[in-house]
Formats: C-alpha cells, sequence, structure tokens
C-alpha cells in the first residue's frame, strides 16, 4: 500500500537527515583538529517496484564519506617535532596493540620513554639509522621514533681532508727525513690537523711535508703530543703515517695516493683525503684541513628535514642522524577506513600500504614545525546544517500526514 510506503519514505528520509547533521556536528566540532579531514553524507534513492497505476516509495539510503585526499593548509608550530606534509602521503604510527595505522595529524611530542607521540596517543614509526634499515626493507623493520638524546657524546674522528699546495721551487732535502725521526731531521713545511679520540680528546696530528725529488714530497704524520720538550723532533713515538706524495709533472697535480690511513691514538682509523692537493710554483698553502669528530658535547634539539632524517643537534653545532620518518600511500586514498584518533586502515578497496622516502615516488616532503589544519569550511557547515534541519521538518510533515490519514481510514471503519 502507497500510504504506508509514504510513512517509511518519510521515516528514512528523517534518517538521512540526521545522518547529515551528525556529519555536520562532527566537522564542526574538530574544525581545529590536526589533521582532520572533513565528512559528508551523500544520499541516493531506494527505488522500489512500481506501475503505471500505483507507486510504492522507498525512501532514500546514506553513505558518508571522508575527502581523506584533500590538502589542509600548514600552519607554523613551535616545536621541531610538530610535523605536516606538503602533498601526499601519510605518517605510519601504531599503538599499544601494535597495528599499524596511517594519519596526516603530526602534532607530535616526545613521551618519557622519548617516544614521538601524537595528541591520539599514536607514536610515530621510522627506520633506525643505526640498524641500517630503509624504506626498502618494508613495514617489518619499522620502529618507534625515539628522541631521548645521547647525553654526553663524543665523536672520534674517522674521515677527514687535508689538501694543500706544496712549493715546486723548494729545494730538494738531502739529510736527515722526518720519517727518521732524529733531532737533526730537515723537512719544507709543516703544518697542523686537530682530530678526537674515542673519548673525546683533541689529538693534533703535525703533518710534515719534505720535498725528496723533482716531483716527490715525502709527507710524515705524527702525534703532536709527543713532540720534543719546545716541539719538534724527536718525538717520543714513530710516525703515524708515512708515505710517498708523486705529482704530475706537467700540471702539479697530485697522482698517488689520494687518501691515507692514520691510526689515532686511542681513537679510530682516519682516512684522510688528500685529493686536490698540488705542487705549483707559489708558496706553500693550507687549502682544507677538516675532521669529523668532535669534543663531548649535550644533545641540545631535535632537527627533522624535509626528508624524514631525524637528527640530534649537540650544542657544539654538530649533528648526528638517529632516525628516517618514511611516509606512506594507498592506491586509492578515499577508500581508507576512518578510525578515531584521526587515523586510517588499509582495506580491500582502498589497496594495501606502500611505504616510500618524502619526496620521492610522489609523496610529499616533511615540514618541521608545521602542522596540517582541519579541511573542514565552517561557512559551508553552518548551510548544510540549516539544509538538513529544513529537509527533516518536510519529511516530518510527510510522515504526520500520512498518519493523519491513517487516522481518517480507521475511523471510517469504526
Amino acid at each position: 500500500m502507497s500510504l504506508f510506503s509514504a510513512l517509511t519514505a518519510s521515516v528514512s528520509g528523517m534518517t538521512a537527515q540526521a545522518n547529515k547533521l551528525s556529519t555536520v556536528s562532527d566537522n564542526i566540532s574538530n574544525s581545529d583538529t590536526t589533521g582532520y579531514k572533513q565528512a559528508s553524507t551523500e544520499f541516493s534513492d531506494l527505488l522500489n517496484e512500481t506501475s503505471t497505476t500505483s507507486y510504492n516509495a522507498a525512501g532514500v539510503g546514506t553513505f558518508v564519506r571522508y575527502d581523506i585526499s584533500s590538502q589542509g593548509s600548514l600552519t607554523s608550530a613551535s616545536s621541531t617535532t610538530d610535523l605536516g606534509i606538503q602533498g601526499n602521503g601519510f605518517f605510519l604510527v601504531t599503538d599499544s596493540s601494535g597495528a599499524t595505522y596511517l594519519t596526516r595529524a603530526g602534532n607530535f611530542t616526545p613521551s618519557a620513554s622519548g617516544d614521538l607521540v601524537n595528541a591520539a596517543g599514536f607514536t610515530l614509526l621510522g627506520y633506525s639509522v643505526a640498524s641500517g634499515s630503509t624504506s626498502a626493507d618494508g613495514i617489518s623493520a619499522l620502529q618507534p621514533v625515539n628522541v631521548t638524546g645521547d647525553g654526553l657524546k663524543a665523536v672520534a674522528s674517522t674521515t677527514g681532508t687535508y689538501t694543500a699546495n706544496l712549493n715546486s721551487d723548494a729545494t730538494a732535502v738531502t739529510g736527515a727525513l722526518p720519517s727518521a725521526n732524529l733531532a737533526a731531521s730537515t723537512y719544507t713545511s709543516k703544518s697542523t690537523l686537530v682530530t678526537y679520540d674515542n673519548l673525546g680528546n683533541a689529538v693534533t696530528l703535525d703533518i710534515y711535508s719534505t720535498k725528496t725529488g723533482a716531483n716527490t714530497w715525502e709527507q710524515s704524520i705524527y702525534n703532536g703530543a709527543d713532540a720534543a720538550p719546545g716541539g719538534g723532533f724527536p718525538y717520543s713515538t714513530a710516525a703515524l703515517s708515512t708515505q710517498t706524495l708523486n705529482f704530475s709533472a706537467a700540471d702539479g697535480s697530485l697522482t698517488t695516493p689520494t687518501s691515507v690511513s692514520v691510526a689515532i691514538p686511542n681513537g679510530q682509523t682516519l682516512n684522510l683525503s688528500l685529493a686536490g692537493t698540488t705542487q705549483l710554483a707559489s708558496s706553500f698553502a693550507v687549502t682544507a684541513a677538516t675532521t669529523n669528530g668532535s669534543a663531548p658535547s649535550a644533545v641540545k634539539s631535535v632537527s627533522i628535514d624535509t626528508d624524514g632524517v631525524v637528527s640530534e643537534v649537540f650544542a657544539n653545532g654538530t649533528t648526528k642522524a638517529i632516525s628516517k620518518i618514511p611516509l606512506a600511500s594507498v592506491a586509492s586514498v578515499n577508500n581508507l577506513t576512518s578510525l578515531a584518533g584521526d587515523v586510517y586502515q588499509a582495506n580491500t578497496q582502498s589497496g594495501s600500504i606502500l611505504v616510500g622516502d618524502a619526496g620521492l615516488g610522489g609523496l610529499g616532503s616533511i615540514q618541521s614545525s608545521q602542522l596540517e589544519s582541519s579541511t573542514v569550511d565552517l561557512a559551508t557547515q553552518l548551510t548544510d546544517m540549516i539544509v538538513a534541519q529544513r529537509s527533516y521538518e518536510a519529511n516530518s510533515k510527510v510522515f504526520q500526514a500520512g498518519s493523519d490519514l491513517l487516522s481518517q481510514l480507521n475511523n471510517m471503519l469504526k
């Protein structure tokens, strides 16, 4: 009977508008929620079998959709661990159960244990630099990003660069060379290079360059702390490194060796690059004398680059990479399952999670000290609220009219 169908159709209409009001309410209440994606209620008609002489109303069905793929505007934040994504992708997070989720809510702060946790309680996941794992290792290699800090830390020198110009017009030395380590040892040029041992003590290297032939020089490296009183020869220990430098007669460039290994006392083996050293008709001059490593220093802050590399910044200005934050995506973003806490879960309709490096493979960049705003448009939501209210009232009027007609029918049968 079409009269009953009118009642059920009006009830479905009121239910549909109630659903719309619910999404409007959610949107307005989350208008300031970081990373929130605006929800919308979409309607579809429910068509019953009809004929030319009768019609049965079926009503309306609803479907709630989140516009997950839309980009919210990025706003400045005070903490370097507040993270926004410019472009495509999601952060990978986990909860206490160990399940992996996706989110754009990057308001992360260190927990008591140092793990980065957002306002909804989800822990940020990344790859440990120390373990050597990368996005190629997939989700199984992810672990919580921890920024506890190493405390007071010294970094031993392992690499360095030393380049200089050696005067080609210098006279070749014919007496005792620096490698002999005698009081009578003579040399052409001397310079120093500061390195660090395992405890962060500065170890000064004395570097002697001595011309021995037209295109050959002897280079001897000593521990400056072992020099004789007043400095110089003889040193109390043998040279840490001695090698013959060979230069091209055509252009004065260094041919061999381009690097040397120096065992730092109580430290590591220093790989010292000599590439760029020359023998030209100009006075001796050092053009580069640098090494890595540092004296003991405390962690002052944490920095996060656009490619997701998380680094400790020490008080002396040096940095150390500790983690790398990847980004993830799925084939059909808007079909992700939305869960409480502004997180999303992959399903058969969305496709499986794909993990990659920020800035590569169509994924966006990570912006430190920025947060993604909600995509809610308050003006639109207030308009939708009024429309839903009026539609609800209209459906209730239809229900009331149908109810009155049924009452009249019942009275006719009395």
